[in-house]
């Protein structure tokens, strides 16, 4: 990594990003990224990919729609913690746990509060801004095969992030979906975000925060991006499963390095 992009040099970029990303109503509060990281990082970001052995299968809303004749999980992932990422080659490790300090940090946080201010408050009330939240990036993989049919997220979610990171603009039409929601209950495609380099969305997560993927063809390799989610904190219950979550999925993280090894 380069040495003029310390962990708050890339700190203070990514959350200048957020300050100052375009903010869109329709269908819903959502802020759009066009440039997310320093080019040069972005850069060694897509020379550190890991490969395809370093990840593993996700589960959740993720696997919903998404299928193949050999049954080969359409998206993988790597949480980008240090306990993670620690079987990664150094160069390639140390890009990553960069990338997943910066995410992780509280002047991040805070920036998305205040950019996503309306709606949280609409969710949380006046005191939002007290709502503690539990970041949790993760690098994840998407291939030919994968889709996520309409949906809202958990509400254990306050905050969904997704930054891009395809080296090129060949594959625009691959991005997040949003839908408005008719009084007939239909919920047409309103927006629809490109699959661009370096950039992304975020929106604060509620009952009306209906999204979508359209099937990633086979003109498609990798469909790569970084899932950020803030997960609610509030309260010993959610405290303690979002530890434990963090823990379990480490166990299964190395179970998995034991088999390929």
């Amino acid at each position: 990594m380069r040495q003029s992009w310390s962990v708050n040099n890339l700190t203070d970029f990514v959350a200048n990003s957020v300050q100052n990303a375009n903010a869109d109503d329709a269908p819903f509060l959502h802020l759009r990224f066009d440039r997310v990281f320093p080019d040069d990082f972005y850069g060694e970001m897509l020379l550190a990919m890991p490969v395809a052995d370093d990840y593993r299968a996700m589960s959740g809303k993720s696997k919903m729609g998404s299928s193949r004749p050999d049954r080969k999980p359409t998206r993988t992932k790597i949480d980008l913690f240090p306990e993670y990422i620690r079987h990664l080659p150094p160069m390639k490790r140390e890009i990553w746990d960069a990338a997943g300090r910066a995410l992780r940090s509280k002047e991040l946080q805070k920036a998305f509060v205040q950019r996503l201010a309306p709606g949280l408050e609409r969710r949380f009330g006046v005191d939002f801004a007290k709502v503690k939240m539990y970041p949790v990036p993760i690098l994840t993989r998407d291939i030919p095969g994968y889709r996520i049919f309409k949906h809202t997220d958990s509400l254990w979610k306050g905050i969904t992030v997704q930054f891009y990171l395809p080296p090129d603009d060949s594959t625009p039409h691959i991005g997040t979906i949003f839908h408005e929601v008719l009084p007939t209950g239909r919920k047409p495609k309103k927006a629809q975000m490109p699959f661009s380099p370096n950039s992304g969305y975020a929106f604060a997560v509620a009952d009306h925060t209906w999204h979508s993927a359209d099937p990633v063809g086979p003109e498609v390799k990798t469909r790569d991006s970084i899932l950020l989610t803030y997960f609610v904190d509030a309260g010993p219950w959610r405290f303690v499963r979002n530890r434990g979550r963090r823990a379990a999925n480490f166990a299964l993280n190395e179970l998995r390095n034991l088999k390929h090894n």
